[in-house]
């Protein structure tokens, strides 16, 4: 089950050889976020495209990933009025997604309010962390009310997109050089 190459995506299905870029998975409130999560990531993404070389794969431009044409147009209602047809759907769209997880080579989180009312990063941050995939999140700068299960998930916790652009620099210039 891979993601379509053109589907705001920079991620091709099967496995990622030492010689291409790495991957990074933007994990971050989708459903509960009031733009489905889409401006943090359309500005994190050329940044990581251009400027370190990554690919990205961005769950929140992709929604087609392995539904019909039919779940994805009704997976929303179904949520309230066909609990079964909506849990089969999004399971597809759970398995698809941490496959893709278990592919990258770094999850970028964005842990807001939004993320606290969904299951789905939590989930992908603790995958990933399971998978031994290095988790790099960016919330508040206090992090008293960010659950300790998450930070214990993540390799660095940063209070802003401008922090974690100077790691990612610093961590990954070479690579891309």
């Amino acid at each position: 089950m891979a993601p379509p190459a053109d589907a705001g995506t920079d991620c091709p299905g099967g496995s990622n050889p030492a010689s291409e870029p790495p991957l990074v998975y933007l994990a971050g409130a989708i459903e509960y976020a009031p733009d489905q999560g889409r401006g943090w990531r359309r500005e994190i993404a050329p940044f990581l495209r251009e400027r370190l070389g990554h690919r990205v794969y961005d769950p929140a431009e992709d929604e087609r990933k392995s539904l019909t044409e039919e779940e994805r147009r009704n997976l929303r209602a179904w949520k309230t009025s066909d609990l079964a047809r909506f849990r089969k759907a999004l399971r597809k769209v759970i398995a698809f997604d941490l496959e893709v997880v278990s592919k990258a080579d770094y999850i970028v989180c964005l842990w807001d309010e939004y993320a606290l009312k969904g299951g789905g990063t939590s989930a992908e941050v603790t995958f990933a962390h399971r998978r031994g995939i290095p988790v790099y999140l960016v919330g508040p700068e206090d992090l008293s009310g960010v659950s300790g299960w998450i930070l214990a998930c993540c390799e660095e916790a940063f209070p802003g997109f401008d922090q974690l652009k100077s790691f990612l620099e610093s961590r990954y210039s070479s690579r891309s050089e």
